[in-house]
């Protein structure tokens, strides 16, 4: 939706400005969605591991929002490239992705759409969680993800892609998700299509364990990662808090 720019003030310290691609202009939903990611973002501004927020309006009609510059760049590049900065880091990053996601959900939202690309991590290994134009307040009770699911289907909980209803455990299976994947460089539901992931994740007939894949994962942190995996919500855990605790034990911290 949008193009990232480096921007400097008065002063010559730099900002990442976000901006509104101008195809987009007449696009009302693409905008509501657009304001609503500044709008929370703004309301999770004050924790480390989200990217920080500056402000948000139009420049000559267009929307941006203007955010914290950090050098990074995002989970997905680092393990593509077998970085370095993965590679000595990967448990604190873990955790900090997790602790990261808890204050998204303590704040009251829900992300939509935790992934790899989301996740930014800088030279120093510490992490930024971005992008919340899909983000929703926490329901009461589940509710049914909209008809047009906007999200990125290998990151997508069951319930999202089948249309159930749901809550914020789908940020805990995408977050599960996401360390499978950042620790043995396969997808743990590795299909094509929605339908075929969808399918995969139901019946399960194929599905692979992480330490199946890299025996050096220690069997307590592959069960963390299996219950984010669970294919009902109510088996996954109920809030991120506990799956943090769970997983600082895992590792050692």
């Amino acid at each position: 939706m949008a193009d990232i720019w480096l921007a400097t003030d008065s002063r010559q310290k730099p900002y990442a400005l976000r901006r509104m691609h101008e195809r987009y202009r007449f696009n009302f939903k693409a905008r509501r969605r657009f304001v609503r990611g500044c709008d929370i973002l703004a309301r999770l501004n004050d924790h480390d591991g989200i990217i920080g927020y500056v402000e948000h309006g139009k420049i000559e009609g267009r929307l941006y929002c203007l955010m914290e510059y950090v050098e990074a760049s995002n989970l997905k590049e680092l393990y593509a490239q077998h970085d370095p900065v993965l590679l000595e880091n990967v448990a604190q990053i873990l955790i900090d992705m997790a602790v990261g996601l808890e204050h998204v959900h303590e704040c009251g939202y829900m992300h939509l759409d935790f992934k790899p690309e989301n996740v930014l991590v800088t030279r120093n290994a510490s992490v930024r969680l971005i992008d919340f134009d899909l983000s929703q307040p926490i329901p009461e009770k589940p509710i049914k993800p909209p008809k047009k699911n906007p999200g990125t289907p290998n990151y997508m909980a069951p319930e999202q892609l089948l249309g159930e209803p749901m809550n914020h455990r789908v940020d805990i299976f995408s977050y599960g998700v996401s360390a499978y994947e950042l620790l043995t460089n396969h997808k743990p539901f590795p299909g094509d299509t929605p339908s075929e992931i969808v399918r995969l994740m139901v019946d399960r007939s194929g599905f692979v364990g992480p330490r199946q894949h890299n025996q050096d994962i220690p069997l307590a942190l592959e069960k963390v990662i299996l219950r984010c995996l669970e294919r009902d919500p109510d088996r996954r855990y109920p809030f991120m808090g506990v799956m943090v605790r769970e997983l600082q034990a895992a590792l050692y911290v």
